[in-house]
């Protein structure tokens, strides 16, 4: 998997930039604002359909501007494969691959297997259960489409079941008839989705550990925890034991939608008794492991996007990086880094082909 040339307009602070890359290591350096983590999200987008780091894909485009266009060209088992993704005002996002656009984006997923580190990831720690939740989702989806089916009709479910609770209290009535429908689908669906999610946290948890250990040289015990209602009762009770808190609060407060992933260290919080170093070894271990588990699952090394990493991490991290870009882990690389003169050091350490941009 390969991104061999990269067009933009009018995509966040560009206007207009065309790139040809090295099928290794690319490099984008300058001071900060000039766009450089802009470019590694455009590349995000063509593989996911949206940006890594704004959902409001309006606010995408640059200031003043009523579109954006984002084309590349992947070569993908020896074929070359466009992607294009667009976006007007006004008007419904358009994702094409060899100018045919998707109906749905979510067949687009997994076509171009992609992970991205950034010190936007802090978030996973921060933030609450929804982003863990997403994160883990992600990472199946990309190998597994029946499963992001089920994602995207649990979720629709959800939400029509939330419609007739508010229906239910806003016109004082109840249906139980019509509500054991949805409970129906939603625990179907649900039993599938945690039965995926527990085996994945079995093959994943084992790979984010070797990676942490060889990033810190086994410095802290760290463990993944796959937190879930299901565990203590089958959905089914779940939704009788809590129909009167539903009605009450007028949505769903039971289901898969509430699972959680518990990041640890020493068997405590990462987030309250982790430091900010010993969260970022995590971070990219947990970012190495997506790597790792989906070039393992799918055979195909993911492209893999550094964004401003190496001003983060200490010369101890940077060479295990390196070192893991040496004896072929890793496939085709894109970084960015403030420091142009520090970043072709590292990158000449790896004895790989690379091109620097200057941003």
């Amino acid at each position: 998997m390969q991104l061999k040339s990269l067009s933009l307009f009018n995509y966040k602070n560009i206007e207009e930039k065309s790139f040809n890359f090295d099928a290794k290591i690319n490099c984008f350096v300058g001071k900060n604002g000039q766009g450089k983590t802009n470019i590694l999200d455009a590349i995000y987008n063509l593989a996911y359909g949206k940006s890594y780091f704004n959902p409001l894909a309006v606010q995408n485009i640059r200031h003043g501007e009523d579109f954006f266009v984002i084309d590349g060209i992947f070569e993908k088992n020896e074929r070359e494969e466009q992607i294009v993704c667009s976006l007007k005002k006004g008007q419904k996002k358009i994702l094409k691959r060899n100018n045919k656009p998707y109906e749905r984006f979510s067949d687009h997923i997994g076509f171009i297997p992609l992970v991205i580190i950034s010190p936007s990831d802090q978030d996973l720690i921060i933030d609450g259960s929804e982003t863990r939740r997403k994160f883990m989702d992600s990472v199946i989806s990309l190998l597994d489409p029946i499963y992001l089916q089920q994602i995207i009709n649990y979720q629709k479910i959800v939400q029509q079941r939330n419609a007739l609770l508010k229906y239910f209290f806003v016109n004082r009535t109840f249906d139980n008839e019509t509500l054991e429908i949805y409970n129906d689908q939603l625990i179907e669906l649900g039993q599938n989705i945690h039965q995926k999610r527990i085996e994945f946290i079995k093959q994943f948890e084992p790979i984010f550990n070797k990676y942490h250990a060889k990033i810190t040289d086994q410095a802290e015990q760290v463990q993944i925890k796959y937190e879930s209602q299901l565990f203590e009762n089958d959905l089914k009770d779940l939704f009788q034991q809590n129909l009167a808190k539903d009605r009450a609060v007028q949505y769903t407060t039971v289901g898969v939608h509430k699972d959680d992933l518990a990041f640890e260290i020493h068997n405590h919080p990462i987030k309250k008794f982790g430091s900010q170093g010993q969260q970022k070894s995590f971070l990219i271990a947990l970012k190495l492991a997506q790597f790792d588990f989906i070039k393992k699952q799918s055979g195909v090394a993911p492209i893999l996007l550094f964004d401003d990493i190496f001003d983060k991490l200490d010369a101890n991290r940077v060479a295990k990086i390196v070192e893991m870009v040496n004896d072929q882990t890793f496939g085709q690389l894109f970084i960015s880094d403030t420091h142009a003169d520090r970043t072709e050091e590292i990158v000449k350490q790896t004895l790989q082909s690379y091109k620097i941009f200057n941003i």
